[in-house]
């Protein structure tokens, strides 16, 4: 697979090591110096790469979604913060038939971590006798805040919960990513967490994502990607035991 990488920070390096060693080839990277190099130079350096993955600014992210599209090249966009362009973006995919995945997190983890979450909600909302809170702490470089994971989170429990749900934030050091979901009542409390200890989960996440979308067109949640990877191991697990 020929990536395009956008973005070459810390996570860019990243995605960039685990690539090579998994045998891929890095085509082209645009850092922080290149981020206003004009659209039109962009697209044609994206043209002839498999994918693109964008771990870059929120700021930044329509016009990569449109340079990619245009360029017929995948995108696998792992910056946050960009959300409230979220119809802008479906536009643009739309209009010149591209292929975009994206997600608030791209740890394998943290997705099963949503499904874990989202259920003990629906318990919650049976028993009605608990109040939800969400914590979340990350490394002072990250400038989102509350994050994206916390606002997934907090989407998916209200689905369940009637009352509003507070989001704490703490922006400090080297901080992973932290994320504890608590239910909270006079007699108890019930806390469920989970804590990176690393960026590595993130970048596994965005390879995964990046040799899903080669060759589909529109628009994905990552959480799709993982879901057809339960509903495949179930399908296994299913076939093996007849």
């Amino acid at each position: 697979m020929k990536l395009a990488l956008i973005g070459y920070g810390a996570m860019g390096k990243l995605v960039a090591n685990m690539a090579s060693a998994a045998g891929d080839e890095i085509g082209f990277t645009i850092t922080a110096r290149d981020a206003a190099q004009d659209i039109a130079q962009l697209i044609e350096q994206l043209r002839g790469h498999d994918v693109a993955i964008d771990f870059s600014a929120a700021a930044a992210v329509t016009r990569n979604v449109e340079a990619c599209a245009r360029a017929g090249v995948p995108l696998v966009e792992g910056t946050t913060g960009w959300h409230d362009k979220q119809d802008e973006v479906r536009r643009i995919v739309a209009e010149y038939d591209g292929s975009l995945v994206y997600g608030a997190n791209f740890s394998i983890g943290v997705n099963v971590f949503y499904r874990i979450v989202a259920h003990a909600a629906k318990l919650m909302f049976e028993i009605d006798q608990y109040d939800a809170f969400i914590e979340e702490e990350h490394h002072s470089r990250k400038r989102d805040a509350p994050s994206g994971t916390a606002l997934e989170l907090k989407k998916l429990m209200t689905r369940h919960i009637r009352s509003d749900v507070p989001i704490a934030s703490l922006r400090a050091g080297y901080i992973p990513g932290t994320h504890r979901v608590g239910f909270d009542s006079p007699a108890d409390q019930i806390t469920l967490t989970h804590m990176a200890r690393s960026r590595e989960g993130f970048a596994a996440g965005a390879l995964l994502a990046a040799r899903w979308i080669v060759g589909r067109k529109g628009v994905f949640e990552f959480g799709e990607v993982i879901d057809q990877m339960l509903r495949a191991s179930s399908d296994e697990v299913s076939t093996t035991s007849r």
